[in-house]
């Protein structure tokens, strides 16, 4: 599971990842990425709003972006805010490819902007 030190959870840093961040979408979810300067650890949170599913099938699919983004988090720049959205559809998504592929685009395109 994702550490609580690794969650997202101020509205603020919601909207700065959401309207500042880098963006790459796939079928079922959008990634955002946000490069930040200051010494927090980084951080990753979810939106997955009510065109989802019902709230089991919400909860459901939470559970599983958690469990995979522990294992993507380290790959992902120091001090940064990561924000996915889950979109219509994505409780049939191969939930692992798509946001391990959404990890390795933000990364490349991070990296694209630092140079």
């Amino acid at each position: 599971m994702l550490p609580k030190n690794a969650r997202l959870t101020d509205t603020n840093d919601f909207a700065r990842a959401t309207k500042s961040g880098l963006r790459v979408s796939t079928q079922n979810f959008i990634g955002y990425l946000y490069l930040n300067n200051n010494e927090n650890p980084t951080l990753a949170g979810l939106i997955i709003g009510k065109s989802v599913g019902g709230s089991v099938l919400r909860h459901r699919t939470a559970r599983k972006i958690r469990h995979v983004l522990a294992e993507e988090i380290t790959k992902l720049p120091a001090h940064s805010l990561f924000v996915i959205r889950a979109l219509n559809g994505c409780a049939s998504a191969k939930t692992q490819e798509e946001i391990s592929l959404i990890v390795s685009k933000l990364i490349k395109k991070s990296s694209e902007v630092k140079n």
